[in-house]
């Protein structure tokens, strides 16, 4: 009942101007950080580990932010399940070489990290290029919510998505067939494929799928970056250049290295990084737990 009484909020609030559906998320936001005490202590945990230097007041204020732009997010989301095509176009800005997955004789990967927009980077790849896609996706325990976020994802256009739980056989298959991979990177699946790499000094275990698969399939690399805007501003979503240098054959530097970009764009713009997951929630042999 209750995701139903949150999907009927969300179709109705998708209605009103995006500034006032701005303005209801910060308020979202604001009451989240106050009553969603878990996730606030994990947001300042993680906060804390990546920015030392800063003050604890730095780091509190730092953290209310991030909680408006994830209301926002949360609130915004039915704006990209059910708004028309041409009022979210009219939305998203998007800037780069989008169409290059189009023009590449060789399949392409999107790299995009957790950042707030997240799926506005999704909606745009659909929206604003022909060239067929595919994710991975973490399946609902609810059926409902479930059924509607797959639905949201794929009305756009032209895409698969497969939950995480299945095997990786289908999704190779239609990118050796020329479909692009929208990869989400830099969250903590624990030990299995992955590797113990920096990300601001903590060491995080983080997948080496980006790079094996570039490799292995032959796959150009392209990095996605995503923001809102303030207000009723809309959405940037910058298709930044491929990486010429990406993979290489070794794939723990590659993932290193990709870790020191995401650290970058998250110092431009830190309260639109998704702080509410435990990022160094799995910890090396003989370490105690960071939270």
């Amino acid at each position: 009942m209750a995701a139903r009484l949150l999907l009927a909020l969300l179709w109705v609030l998708h209605w009103l101007p995006l500034g006032a559906q701005a303005a209801f998320g910060r308020g979202l936001g604001a009451l989240l950080y106050r009553l969603a005490k878990s996730r606030r202590r994990i947001a300042l945990r993680n906060l804390e580990l990546c920015f030392p230097q800063m003050s604890q007041a730095e780091r509190e204020r730092l953290a209310r932010d991030h909680f408006g732009w994830l209301g926002r997010s949360i609130v915004e989301r039915g704006l990209l399940w059910w708004a028309p095509r041409e009022r979210l176009m009219r939305l998203i800005h998007v800037e780069g070489e989008v169409d290059l997955a189009e023009r590449s004789e060789r399949p392409v990967m999107w790299l995009v990290p957790h950042f707030m927009a997240l799926d506005v980077a999704g909606a745009s790849v659909l929206l604003f290029q022909k060239k067929k896609g595919a994710s991975i996706y973490q399946q609902q325990t609810n059926a409902v919510m479930d059924a509607v976020m797959r639905r949201g994802r794929l009305r756009l256009g032209n895409a698969v998505i497969f939950p995480r739980s299945d095997s990786a056989k289908p999704l190779i298959r239609e990118i050796r067939q020329g479909t692009g991979f929208f990869n989400l990177p830099d969250m903590d699946f624990g030990e299995r494929d992955a590797a113990f790499v920096p990300f601001f000094g903590v060491p995080a275990a983080t997948l080496l799928a980006p790079s094996r698969m570039a490799r292995a399939l032959g796959m150009v690399v392209q990095p996605v970056l995503a923001e809102m805007l303030p207000g009723a501003q809309g959405y940037r979503v910058r298709f930044m250049p491929a990486w010429t240098d990406f993979p290489t054959d070794d794939a723990l530097a590659d993932t290193a290295r990709m870790n020191r970009w995401i650290e970058e764009e998250i110092r431009r713009n830190p309260a639109q990084y998704l702080w509410v997951h435990k990022r160094f929630k799995t910890r090396p042999a003989g370490e105690t737990s960071l939270y």
